[in-house]
């Protein structure tokens, strides 16, 4: 059951008490006012991605601003100086990690828009067969390889049409397939330092603690494949896990694959729909006459997709700008009406509409050439979320024809109130849309078009080999040169641009800006921490509170802090919060910092147990999964997740 506005408010309230019960009380404890204030810092961040009460990118630039003021408010908060210096407060936004993050989505982007993954999705289909243990190990492989070199959700959202289109020739439910890929895209980003966030921003952070460090305990920082090793042993442990396992942890769902077929068959099997089309015609004796589609459409489980408005009129409005929910229906009109045989014939039969026994005046602009039914997802960051189809106007900005929503588990028709419904990150949309207006829609952010058999623009297959080429310069750069690794990465990015891979437009597109702000706003929390000696304080304190533990038991508890802090907040926040903890815990203990630091930024990557994290979100709707589906199959990866890692961790290092 939802909570209601009300019941949210007062649980946001009660948890704040006792976050700023915690904070008081941590106050009375810390040696020093500057460590007691960057403490309440650190429990706000915490409460405010935890509880999400604002977007992780505005609760992140938020705790910068509150540490810009401190320079201004430092007399009344009783300190001598700010937190943090204005003329650091912005650094991160120069930083080396938010412009190599910024480069590595660019060319994610370029080799996507030469149509590589198509090619991907061709080799599987012809080397995988279509038995499950074979196309998992592939599909999870290759999606890891992918991640490891770029954002690891964005390697699933070019994925998941590729799965789409493997479900639907070889009749293997998504259910089965996309949880091993994400899962394996989560992996992926441990194969290599640019492959995650928090391991593009670990060498920053090392950097920054060798400020507080002596001369004898400085870390050397990591290189491109330092942590290969234990990416590798990850990722296969992730393959291996689910062709073992996956016919006991991988749920069927409802929204299971294409059995073959048309395409109404697949929306048929999956989603319960036997829709046809019927073209209408509108006599001036209908009780229809002089009432808007809103109507007509609020309690039919019916769609209409296009319109001709009247006798005299013979332009159809179809697709964005086309149709919209005020259109008020003259007699003469001709209406394009999607649904069951059966509610199509009812509804004829109150209001005395006209069926015609073929489509005539829409049989081109509907034919299966031009149009037809598609499935879009809701993304994590989407404009949209928190917003319903009548919100937006669906039909008319986005020319989607809400036929049905597929939300954890569950399908909500036309005529159930489905465009009453806010949207949430993974809601799978079940629309009737031209392939044309599908297309473009491919370049909004604010969907994931998982639909991948239509007409649709060409890619530019042409350029792949500038994409390749500028790619390889880019990799090369950073395994054999001295550059650092922005520059390098920042090299294979214009190069797709000045080759014509991508415009400067798509370029900008593919940067998650949100990701970019939230990196960039979280880097002077670290400083803080680091440069106050809140790092050192609390190293001393979870020191004495372990007593005589082995390091390596300092380690696994890192390990386990790192996992948990990523389940209730992003893996950003809590690798900027933990590594400094973490090599403070190691100089104490005379272990090596450098280690302690990288196990903080391969644990926060640790993130299946619950459909947090963004890739989870991504899949979630797609394949019809549920909360418990995820503590089921994730419950066992944490663990084995945290095993491999620390074995691997201690054995190459």
């Amino acid at each position: 059951m939802t909570a209601t506005p009300r019941t949210k408010l007062y649980k946001n309230l009660i948890v704040a008490i006792i976050f700023l019960g915690l904070g008081l009380f941590l106050a009375g404890q810390v040696p020093t006012l500057q460590i007691a204030w960057v403490c309440g810092l650190l429990l706000l961040t915490i409460y405010l991605f935890a509880f999400e009460i604002v977007g992780v990118d505005v609760a992140a630039v938020s705790i910068m601003v509150l540490l810009g003021l401190t320079s201004l408010l430092a007399p009344l908060m009783g300190l001598e100086q700010g937190l943090v210096s204005n003329q650091d407060l912005f650094n991160g936004f120069s930083s080396n990690a938010v412009m190599s993050i910024i480069a590595v989505m660019i060319i994610g982007a370029g080799l996507d828009k030469t149509g590589l993954m198509g090619q991907v999705a061709a080799f599987i289909l012809r080397t995988g067969g279509s038995t499950e243990k074979r196309i998992i190990p592939i599909i999870s492989g290759t999606v890891a390889i992918i991640s490891s070199f770029m954002q690891n959700v964005g390697a699933a959202a070019l994925f998941l049409p590729v799965v789409s289109r493997i479900s639907a020739r070889t009749g293997l439910p998504m259910s089965r397939l996309l949880m091993p890929m994400g899962f394996c895209a989560i992996l992926g980003g441990t194969v290599t330092m640019v492959g995650s966030s928090p391991l593009i921003l670990l060498n920053d952070l090392i950097l920054t603690s060798n400020t507080a460090l002596p001369p004898d305990k400085q870390m050397q920082t990591w290189s491109l494949f330092s942590v290969t090793p234990i990416g590798l042993a990850l990722v296969a442990t992730g393959v291996i896990y689910f062709v073992v396992a996956g016919r006991f942890v991988l749920p069927v769902t409802k929204t299971e694959g294409s059995t073959g077929g048309d395409i109404m068959s697949y929306f048929r099997d999956t989603y319960g729909m036997d829709y046809v089309l019927r073209e209408m015609r509108l006599p001036s004796s209908s009780d229809l006459v002089g009432k808007p589609l809103e109507d007509i459409e609020h309690s039919e489980q019916l769609r209409v997709i296009a319109v001709i408005r009247n006798a005299k009129d013979k332009d159809i409005a179809i697709g964005a700008g086309g149709v919209a929910r005020d259109t008020v229906l003259e007699a003469g009109a001709v209406l394009g009406v999607l649904g069951s045989a059966n509610n199509l014939e009812a509804f004829a039969h109150r209001h005395g509409m006209v069926v015609l026994p073929a489509l005539d005046n829409f049989a081109e602009a509907l034919s299966p050439a031009k149009a037809g039914i598609a499935e879009v997802v809701i993304p994590p960051g989407s404009q949209l979320i928190g917003k319903s189809a009548r919100d937006i106007w669906l039909r008319k900005s986005y020319g989607l024809s809400l036929m049905a929503m597929h939300r954890v588990g569950k399908t909500h028709f036309a005529g159930e109130g489905v465009r009453d419904m806010p949207f949430q990150a993974g809601d799978t949309l079940v629309v009737h849309t031209t392939w044309l207006g599908l297309t473009r829609l491919r370049k909004d952010r604010n969907f994931v078009v998982v639909t991948t058999e239509y007409p649709h623009e060409e890619l530019r297959p042409q350029k792949v080999a500038y994409a390749l080429v500028f790619f390889l310069i880019a990799l090369s750069l950073v395994l054999f040169s001295d550059l650092r690794l922005s520059v390098s990465l920042l090299t294979g990015a214009i190069g797709m641009i000045l080759s014509g891979v991508l415009t400067i437009e798509e370029a900008y597109e593919a940067v998650s800006w949100k990701t970019v702000f939230l990196l960039a706003s979280l880097i002077p929390l670290g400083l803080a921490v680091e440069t106050t000696g809140t790092a050192a304080w609390i190293a001393e304190r979870t020191l004495s509170l372990l007593g005589d533990v082995p390091i390596w038991g300092l380690q696994l508890a890192i390990a386990v802090l790192a996992t948990f802090f990523t389940l209730v907040m992003s893996n950003v926040g809590a690798t900027v919060l933990l590594v400094p903890l973490a090599v403070n815990i190691a100089v104490g203990a005379g272990a090596d910092p450098a280690l302690f630091a990288l196990t903080v930024a391969i644990a926060t990557s640790n993130s299946f147990l619950i459909p947090t994290h963004q890739v989870n979100a991504l899949i979630m709707g797609p394949a019809g999964y549920r909360v418990p589906d995820f503590m089921r199959a994730g419950g066992v990866m944490t663990l084995l997740f945290i095993l491999v890692m620390m074995l691997m961790l201690n054995l190459v290092f």
